[in-house]
């Protein structure tokens, strides 16, 4: 372990450095100048230092506190080896940071035993310092395999999903980068931004207990069978919620509230404004564009124009307008979307019902 002792006295370096080396596994580093030594602790980070209070240019008040003000050397224990006793110049020390105080003329089995305690001290606070940084990479390790858990398990639930939903894979790929878009466009955050892409696709997992008869049909649908169709909101929560997974809480959010309006006239619970949770109302202007802009059996797809102006039309109704604004906003890149993920297979249907 490196200790620095800076004195201008020769006779004292000479004294502390013989100490120090008979201290186990401890190595002195002595200078006489303490602009100097300030210049070597920029690059060097002792284990001990061993500071005179009175030098010239600059005593071991002054070079105490530039040893205080570099953060790397906050930990790093303090002597001061003074002659005067005067009960201010200690507190003064205490209060810039000193560790310990040896008096001259000094006794050698005390310096030495004060010199060990500090020593092990410092080697005590730098292996908690390496175990903190192992766990917090531990932590870090284990947060990123649950995460990467979960967007395996979100993407897998997606999968299955569309063996049952009409709707096609390249539908969920759109509205979930639309869904990103709007919240960056939005001013949300990136990584908010991400994790509402990821977990977008399970926007409408609830139709897997929906019945073929009615999720296949392809005319549109009776009073009776859009009350079931509705259901999937709740059933999509049910799938998801209470996970200790991040992801799928966001999912579950989503699958609850994605139908809901701005007006209060959506559904499953009626809920209006900012009562709809953020991500809920973010995912109703990506899903309800893709699906007016989208081939499905019981209806033909709708221009961008066509699909704009609708949406348009339902600012403030259907949608948070804050929100369908942010979507607008970043027109070319939405058309971008819609060219370059396009249906490979597009569903043809004559008949507009």
């Amino acid at each position: 372990m490196n200790i620095l002792i800076v004195d201008d006295d020769r006779t004292n370096l000479f004294i502390m450095g013989a100490i120090v080396r008979r201290l186990d596994d401890a190595e002195p580093i002595a200078m006489e100048n303490p602009l100097d030594a300030m210049e070597w602790l920029r690059g060097n980070e002792p284990d001990l230092i061993l500071l005179d209070q009175m030098m010239p240019d600059m005593d071991g008040m002054d070079l105490l506190r530039h040893i205080r003000d570099d953060a790397r050397l906050d930990n790093v224990p303090v002597v001061m080896i003074t002659a005067n006793t005067a009960v201010d110049i200690r507190v003064r020390a205490l209060d810039e940071g000193c560790s310990d105080f040896l008096t001259k003329p000094i006794v050698v089995p005390e310096v030495q035993a004060r010199l060990r305690n500090l020593l092990a001290l410092r080697q005590s606070r730098a292996l908690l310092r390496d175990r903190a940084a192992l766990l917090a990479d531990e932590v870090e390790r284990v947060t990123a395999a649950l995460q990467r858990q979960g967007e395996e398990l979100v993407n897998r639930l997606s999968r299955a999903s569309e063996y049952r939903d009409p709707e096609t894979g390249a539908h969920i790929e759109r509205m979930a980068l639309y869904s990103r878009l709007v919240a960056e466009a939005a001013g949300c955050g990136g990584a908010y931004a991400q994790e509402l892409m990821k977990a977008a696709p399970m926007h409408d997992i609830g139709k897997i207990g929906i019945p073929d008869m009615i999720l296949l049909k392809p005319g549109r649908l009776t009073s009776e069978e859009l009350t079931v169709m509705r259901q999937h909101a709740t059933i999509g929560h049910r799938i998801l919620a209470n996970s200790d997974i991040p992801l799928l809480r966001l999912a579950a959010e989503i699958a609850l509230s994605h139908h809901e309006k701005f007006d209060g006239s959506g559904y499953p619970n009626g809920l209006a404004g900012s009562a709809i949770p953020l991500s809920g109302r973010i995912v109703a202007v990506a899903d309800v564009f893709d699906a007016l802009t989208s081939t499905r059996p019981y209806k033909r797809s709708w221009t961008l124009e066509e699909a704009r102006g609708y949406m348009v039309e339902q600012r403030g109704r259907h949608f948070d307008p804050a929100l369908l604004d942010a979507f607008l906003s970043r027109w070319d890149e939405v058309c971008a979307i819609h060219h370059e993920n396009a249906d490979e297979l597009p569903v043809l249907c004559p008949t507009e019902h």
